[in-house]
C-alpha cells in the first residue's frame, strides 16, 4: 500500500486517511475512557479526562468542524477541568491512590454497560442505515459560523456573562470553604 493510495477517495467519498486517523483517535480515546474510570487516583482519573475530551476535538477537526473542536477545547478543557482540578485540590480530598473506589457491585456494571452499548449500536446503525452524509459548502459553514458568534455576541451575550460570573463565584466560594482558618 503506498502513500498515495492512503490518500485516495473511497466509495463513499471520504479518504481513507481520514478513517485511519479516526480510528487512531477513537483507539486513544477508548484507552484514556478506560484509564479514567479503573485509575485509583482522582487527579489522575481527570487528567485522562483531558485526554479524552482532546480526543473529542480532534475528531471534531477531523470532520472539518473547527468551530466545535475550539470550543471544545476552550469550554470543556480550559475550563470545566479547570474547575475539576479545583474542586479536587480545594475539599481536601485524598491526592494519592484511594484504597475504596471501586464499587462493590462493578460485576453487575459490565452487563450492564455491554447492554446499553449494543442497544445504542443497534439504534444508530438502524437511524443511519447507509445514508451518506451532504458535504456542506464553503458558504454554508461561513453562514454557520456567523450564526452562531452573532447569537453569543448579542442576544446571549448577557446570560454568556452571567454564567461566567456564576462560575467565578462558585471558584470564589469553593477558595473560602477550603481554606484553613
Amino acid at each position: 500500500m503506498t502513500l498515495a493510495s492512503l490518500f485516495a477517495q473511497a466509495d463513499g467519498g471520504v479518504n481513507v486517511a481520514q478513517n485511519v486517523g479516526f480510528y487512531i483517535i477513537a483507539a486513544g480515546m477508548l484507552w484514556a475512557a478506560f484509564r479514567v474510570v479503573s485509575t485509583k487516583n482522582v487527579v489522575h482519573a481527570a487528567l485522562w479526562l483531558v485526554v479524552v475530551l482532546g480526543g473529542i476535538a480532534a475528531q471534531y477537526i477531523l470532520a472539518a468542524a473547527e468551530f466545535v473542536a475550539i470550543s471544545q477545547v476552550l469550554v470543556y478543557i480550559g475550563a470545566v477541568m479547570v474547575l475539576f482540578l479545583f474542586g479536587i485540590m480545594l475539599t481536601r480530598a485524598t491526592i494519592g491512590a484511594d484504597t475504596d473506589v471501586f464499587n462493590k457491585g462493578w460485576a453487575v456494571g459490565i452487563p450492564v454497560a455491554l447492554l446499553v452499548f449494543g442497544v445504542l449500536a443497534y439504534v444508530t446503525i438502524d437511524f443511519t442505515e447507509d445514508s451518506l452524509l451532504v458535504d456542506p459548502t464553503e458558504e454554508q459553514i461561513a453562514a454557520t459560523t456567523t450564526a452562531i458568534s452573532d447569537g453569543y455576541l448579542g442576544p446571549y451575550l448577557v446570560p454568556l456573562i452571567a454564567v461566567s460570573f456564576v462560575l467565578l463565584a462558585a471558584a470564589i466560594g469553593a477558595i473560602v470553604l477550603a481554606r484553613k482558618d
